[in-house]
Order: C-alpha cells, then structure tokens, then sequence
C-alpha cells in the first residue's frame, strides 16, 4: 500500500495527510474511484479546479492543486508550486518508475514526428520486440491500440502506458514528444535513452509567441526535461537550428543529413511514385534503403529512425533491411487509388514548411500538374495562415482553399487569412468552403498524370466544426469521388 507521504514530500510536515493510503491518482474527475488522489489544475478548456468537490464525493482520499484550497474544503488539499511536473513525478513512483524498465525514444521537432515514430516502432516488431508507441494518430501497448487525445499524453497516461509495457514484456517505447507536451511538464522527469530532433519550422506561435521559445522548448528533450539526459541525442544536421542543439556531456551524437557535411548521410537518392532509394554512408559503410516511403522529406525521416535504431543497439545493416519493408504512418503521403489515372494523395502537412516539402514531393513524381486542395485549422495560430497560402501557391498549378477544422472559427474568416497570402501569386485559384465539395472539384478538375494533394487532416477521421465534430475522412471522401466516376470499386487504395 502507497502513502501519499512516500508519492508526494511536500506533505511531510503534514502528519495526517502523509499516512492518506493512496489506491490510484487522476487528473479528470469522471474517473475518480474511492482512495484516489485528484490533481486539479486548468485545462485549455475546463478548469480541473471546479470538480474537486465532485472528486471528493466521489471517494477521493485528497487535492493536489496550484491554487491554495478553497475556504472550508471537506478534505486534505495540498498546494504544490507546479501541478502537471508534481503529477509527472507522483505518477512515475506510484508505478515505480516504468520509463526506467524500457528504452525511451523521444522525438521532437515540427515535421516528421508521427513517421519517424511509426518506422521506428515498425522496426522494432519486426524484430520481434515487444513495444510501445505513442503520437498523434494512436497510442499502441505492445499488440492493442488506442484512440490518441494529444500528440503527447499527460503524464499519468504515459506512466500507466508504460508500466502495461514493461507488464507485458516490453522493452521499448518510441513516442513523439511535442513543444506543448515538454512545456506543459507531460514528460517531466522520465528518462529517456534517446532523443530525436528532426527541425524546426513555425508552428505553434500561438503558445509559444517567438521562435526562440519554441525552440526552448525541444531543447528541453535534449537538457533531460527534468530526469536523466538521454544517453544518445539524433539531430538534423541540415537543420539551422538542429545545429543549436545543446547535447549533454556523455551524451553520444547522431547527426543526419543531405550535406556533404552530415556525419551520417544519404547519397545516391532516386525518388519517385513508388517510393525513395538512396545510400547511407555511415563509419565508412554504405547501407542501401529502398523504401515505399515517398519524397525528400522521408529521406529525413528515414535517416532520423535509421540512427535511432543504431543507438537502440540493431545492426546497421539490419536497420537498413528493416527500414525498406516499412509501411509508415497513415495519412502522410497516403495514395488514394482506384485505378484513376491520376494520383491522389492524403497528407497531413499542415504547417507552411510541412505544405512546400509535400508539394515538392508530388512534383518529383509527375512532369503534369499539382492541384492542391487545404485549409487551416481555427482556435490556432493566425499567423502561418498566409504563409501556407504563399506555399501553395507557389508550388502548385492550381489551388484549392477549403476548411480543415475551423473548430469556433468561422471558416470564411480562416480562408480570408489564408487569402492574404495566396493572392501574392498569378496562381489560378477557388475558394470552396466546404471541404466535400473541394474534394469533389478538384479530383473533377484532374487529367492524367496529375497529382491532388488533400493536404491537412491526414490520418484524422474527424472534422471540427463550429456546431460539433462530424466524422470526415479526406481518403474515405476522395475514394467515394473515384467510385462514383467509375473507378475501381475496391475501396481505399495502397497506403504509402
């Protein structure tokens, strides 16, 4: 049985609130059961504060809070200086430290996360590891996977995640570690064997306000985020800010890249429809990839996982092999094909880099046009807004401008935004607010050997508007537009 005196030593002059039994802790009040220790503090949306009553009722033995304790509160509130780092440090001893029974691989950066992760885990299965997976689409606990909240969990989850790992067998754990996810304290303390940086391009502005504090914020992975530094540290060497990465002493580095300068780099890279082929020069070897994976930017990708595995100890001519079965992350790069002809691809680029990078990847697969279909999402970062509309203009022949996930915005307003940017360019464009429609035009408007780009939902099968969440999945719409012009009628086509 657990005190919470042995979980939390800010009770220790509190005799009584030390010797409170201690049978689970929670965050979210709905999941309190009888002996549990609530945290309540605010959300982005509701204010943990507000249920503590209602926890307290609901059987909880005590409060941990920021905020000092309401006036004639019926329990033991105990007010701590940071609510979601205490969490991180009281869920790590009240599962006796998971994250110390598993190998972590933590990547960080703005582009590149979800397919790093999933290659790496990709990897590691078939090696016949038991493993965990944590990010943006799904969270996987060896064989069963779960619907993803945030890109990163919050600290309990990821404490809970990891002890079913490490009960299962488990040796690894491979999770995408997002800005907000470090700055908020969800990976506090945890250590980690390994931290990825893949770049870093402007994203988030809205939490983080400059580009300097955004960048603070991954260095956090690098600096140990409050436990250990990582033993290994895999940084984009063609990366301006990669570069300014500070790695702990002992900390051993892996740096990747085109250049010629990379300590590990890619030669000799081919990319076309049915994926990339390149070398990697690495100690004096060469190691072939062949990949399904499509475009530079998954040449990036691929070297991130492929130093992640050599430093979780594979062989490099196995990582290599193993690398060129992978199928990667749904919804990046993902092909639509019912045998048009034409390509449709689904991506989740939803960042201005992010949209010139698959925008640069359609273009290297076909000599005809790139029609590009994308919105922005609401309650989000105003600023980018114009300069995805400066890259999809730029780079395609013809543009699109929909929804995404307006979420309280008005989706007109969003597209005006995005407007400003894409009237810099001669580049033919419509606007058609509804993202069905969109779809429909521009695989309407596609002549053979095009491609159409459905850039910013990816994976999601949601969309979020004003009224409420309806289930939308750009791949679903796009393969209902293919059947009903009398393409094949299997469904959903290869996943790249």
């Amino acid at each position: 049985m657990t005190t919470l005196g042995e979980l939390l030593e800010t009770v220790a002059h509190d005799e009584a609130a030390s010797r409170i039994q201690v049978l689970g802790i929670e965050y979210d009040s709905r999941r309190v059961t009888p002996g549990s220790v609530f945290f309540a503090f605010a959300g982005s949306k509701l204010d943990g504060r507000q249920f503590a009553a209602q926890a307290i009722e609901k059987g909880a033995a005590a409060v941990v809070s920021e905020s000092a304790a309401p006036a004639n509160f019926p329990a033991p509130w105990i007010q701590v200086p940071h609510g979601r780092r205490t969490l991180a440090t009281v869920a790590r001893r009240f599962y006796d430290y998971p994250d110390r029974k598993l190998r972590l691989t933590g990547i960080t950066g703005t582009n590149g996360k979800t397919t790093t992760a999933y290659v790496i885990d990709e990897c590691l299965r078939a090696l016949g590891r038991k493993t965990g997976m944590f990010g943006t689409v799904e969270n996987r606990i060896i064989d069963k996977t779960y619907p993803a909240v945030n890109t990163t969990p919050e600290s309990l989850d990821l404490a809970r995640m990891f002890a079913d790992v490490a009960a299962g067998g488990g040796t690894e754990c491979t999770l995408e570690v997002s800005s907000h996810g470090l700055e908020l304290g969800r990976v506090h303390g945890f250590d980690f064997h390994t931290a990825i940086f893949t770049n870093l391009t402007r994203d988030h502005m809205d939490l983080h306000q400059t580009m300097e504090r955004y960048f603070a914020a991954k260095q956090m992975l690098f600096d140990g985020a409050g436990g250990a530094p990582p033993r290994f540290a895999v940084i984009n060497h063609d990366d301006e800010w990669g570069r300014r990465i500070r790695v702990p002493q002992g900390a051993e580095v892996l740096g990747y890249g085109l250049s010629p300068d990379a300590p590990l780099r890619a030669v000799d890279i081919e990319t076309g429809i049915d994926g990339v082929r390149f070398a990697v020069e690495h100690l004096g070897r060469r190691h072939t990839i062949v990949s399904k994976l499509t475009g530079v930017m998954n040449v990036y990708n691929l070297l991130a996982a492929f130093c992640g595995l050599i430093a979780l100890g594979i062989d490099a001519d196995q990582a290599a092999g193993q690398l060129s079965i992978c199928r990667g992350a749904p919804g990046r790069f993902e092909r639509v094909d019912l045998g048009q002809p034409f390509l449709v691809v689904v991506d989740y680029a939803h960042t201005d880099d992010a949209l010139r990078n698959v925008i640069q990847a359609a273009r290297r697969v076909t000599k005809a046009r790139v029609i590009t279909v994308f919105g922005c999402g609401g309650d989000r970062d105003r600023t980018k807004r114009p300069l995805m509309g400066i890259a999809a203009a730029e780079l395609s022949d013809f543009v699109i401008v929909t929804s995404d996930n307006p979420r309280s915005e008005d989706p007109l307003l969003i597209i005006n935004d995005i407007l400003v940017g894409i009237q810099k360019c001669d580049t033919p464009f419509v606007v058609e607010a509804e993202r069905r429609e969109a779809i429909v035009r521009a695989i309407g408007e596609a002549r053979p050997g095009d491609v159409v780009l459905l850039a910013g939902k990816g994976h999601e099968s949601y969309q979020i508007l004003p009224a409420g969440t309806i289930h939308f999945d750009d791949r679903e719409e796009a393969g209902k537009v293919l059947a009903a012009l009398g393409y094949g009628r299997s469904g959903v086509g290869d996943e790249n």
